[in-house]
């Protein structure tokens, strides 16, 4: 396989440039971590659309419940997904995009009890039908082990942008079938887990319900990518998609002023070594002089932060 087929287009390089100008903002608005609330409701609906693209009927309520561990009346196998599910996105920071064994093991937390052997590649044929027509034919079994390992190494040595990789590589996943059953599933949160590398905003933005909103278009995608044996169409629409979530964090952010909190999540993520309150005011724009004082002298009272120097000299570092 070596190189996955694509194209970078103009139309790739002008989606690819407004999703930089809008991380930009939300640096500027130091939303690349969003706030607890604003992060639960995300995971949510990211769930909730995952699964419902795949045919779960499980509502959003039904999904916070699950999340909340309350009891609810639904199909035993949807209630699963949805627990397998939670529990998967809760993990996925902690695992390596460049790595296949932890993607293999994320399927096995994702289909762990809903097929025979989760977290291992398939061994049989498979194929995408729809109604009484094939859709897809994927590469057969023994293939799957190489073009997986050819598509880590292509993320790990390919020089494109990671947004762009993250959305070749849900491409190919749902190319390979690399899975007896939740391909589409994986290929949706690693793509997720690709992206958190790039901003860690990613790790709360619901790119899965901007899909779902579009889902004709998705499959829509997905085919073309298929007829023309390159995924510059899927590529194209899912910039699209990640384009319109950041939009959407963006305008339900408004006038937003970040709390202590995220103001020092954020700045610490910026500040390398020894800075000064004219270095936080630099990163944290948006707070007064006074504010920034306040910050810093909290951060050293809950011994976040340790400090040299006094009052104008004061420089800190995070302990």
């Amino acid at each position: 396989m070596g190189r996955p087929p694509y194209e970078i287009t103009a139309a790739i390089l002008g989606l690819y440039g407004q999703i930089q100008e809008r991380l930009g903002q939300c640096r500027g608005l130091m939303l690349t971590r969003p706030e607890a609330r604003l992060r639960r409701g995300n995971r949510i609906r990211t769930i909730h659309s995952s699964l419902a693209i795949e045919g779960n009927t499980l509502q959003l309520d039904q999904v916070t419940a699950i999340l909340e561990g309350k009891r609810v009346l639904a199909p035993a196998r949807e209630i699963l997904e949805a627990q397998n599910a939670i529990l998967a996105y809760e993990q996925l920071r902690l695992v390596d995009p460049l790595s296949a064994k932890d993607f293999l093991s994320m399927h096995g937390i994702l289909l762990k009890g809903l097929v025979e052997q989760p977290g291992t590649y398939r061994s049989g044929a498979v194929g995408v039908v729809k109604g009484n027509e094939v859709k897809h034919v994927a590469p057969g079994a023994a293939m799957v082990p190489s073009l997986m390992s050819e598509l880590f190494q292509y993320l790990w040595r390919d020089k494109d942008p990671i947004v762009i990789k993250s959305c070749v590589f849900h491409y190919e996943t749902e190319f390979i079938h690399p899975f007896q059953d939740g391909n589409g599933r994986m290929g949706r949160l690693w793509q997720t887990r690709i992206l958190m590398d790039d901003s860690p905003i990613f790790e709360f933005l619901p790119v899965e319900s901007a899909i779902k909103r579009n889902q004709s278009g998705y499959y829509e995608a997905l085919a073309d990518a298929d007829s023309q044996g390159k995924s510059t169409p899927f590529v194209e629409f899912m910039l699209g998609r990640i384009l319109e979530s950041l939009d959407e964090i963006l305008s339900t952010a408004g006038n937003h002023i970040a709390d202590h909190e995220a103001r020092v999540e954020y700045a610490l993520s910026q500040l390398n070594g020894w800075f000064d309150r004219k270095q936080y005011l630099a990163v944290c724009k948006n707070v007064s002089t006074a504010t920034a004082s306040r910050d810093l002298k909290r951060m050293v009272r809950e011994g976040i932060v340790e400090v040299r120097g006094t009052g104008r000299m004061s420089q800190y570092r995070l302990s």
